[in-house]
């Protein structure tokens, strides 16, 4: 299987791409590639291309795109993910993760009772960071559009200003008495919240359900947030997306 790249520049036939900084690092220093060598590169657009290796030197790779390709690796149902963001590798995980079961959109939330807490400069780092584990996590995955990171925001801050145009809302609630597999199909679009560590109080639980999210379970035992959060999405692909 030839590498695969994520690029943020257009892509059209016969143009040239420069790589510096980390891609080039990984190109020369970890795969060891050498001028002509051939691999695939996307934008996030919709499509991959090919493209080889036109000169490199001890920072910098330039690449000549060449064919395109139409791959189809985008799930029918689009979810929303809304994470309690959670300590450590832990939120990473769920990125990577949710990227690599087709998740379209995620949105990491601060909740009463999650200990991470960041300043509106961390917060855009940050930001940036997940949005670069996702788009790791599609190079390896085969995807070719990468979902939507949001910057940090407070859940409530995020009840007044969520896409209004969701199919279906749920909430992950330990001891719920509707499982999550016993709903309807929504048509296209899902959105799930999860919890962090210390899951939801009950004032986000009563303000999720005023906005019409409705409390779903996931079997009888209490899953860590990471968990939670793959096992949800991969619950939701398989009744309704592209694992079925």
């Amino acid at each position: 299987m030839k590498t695969r790249l994520f690029v943020s520049a257009p892509l059209i036939n016969g143009a040239e791409i420069g790589l510096d900084g980390d891609q080039a690092r990984y190109l020369g220093r970890v795969l060891r590639a050498r001028t002509g060598d051939e691999l695939r590169i996307f934008n996030g657009e919709g499509a991959e291309w090919d493209a080889s290796i036109e000169r490199m030197s001890k920072s910098t790779v330039t690449l000549r795109v060449a064919g395109r390709h139409e791959v189809a690796t985008e799930s029918p149902l689009k979810i929303h993910l809304v994470q309690g963001i959670s300590r450590g590798d832990r939120m990473d995980f769920v990125v990577q993760k949710a990227t690599e079961l087709g998740v379209k959109r995620i949105t990491p939330v601060f909740t009463e009772y999650g200990v991470v807490k960041l300043d509106a400069v961390r917060a855009a780092k940050r930001q940036e960071h997940w949005q670069g584990v996702a788009a790791s996590a599609c190079e390896q995955s085969g995807r070719v559009r990468l979902p939507l990171v949001d910057t940090p925001v407070h859940l409530n801050t995020w009840f007044g200003m969520r896409p209004v145009e969701t199919d279906a809302q749920y909430i992950l609630a330990p001891g719920a008495d509707t499982p999550l597999t016993a709903l309807p199909a929504p048509e296209t679009k899902a959105c799930i919240l999860v919890g962090p560590e210390g899951g939801f109080s009950e004032t986000e639980y009563e303000n999720a359900r005023v906005v019409g999210f409705r409390a779903v379970s996931l079997g009888p035992r209490v899953m860590r947030t990471e968990t939670a959060a793959v096992a949800a999405l991969a619950v939701l692909q398989t009744l309704w997306g592209d694992l079925r």
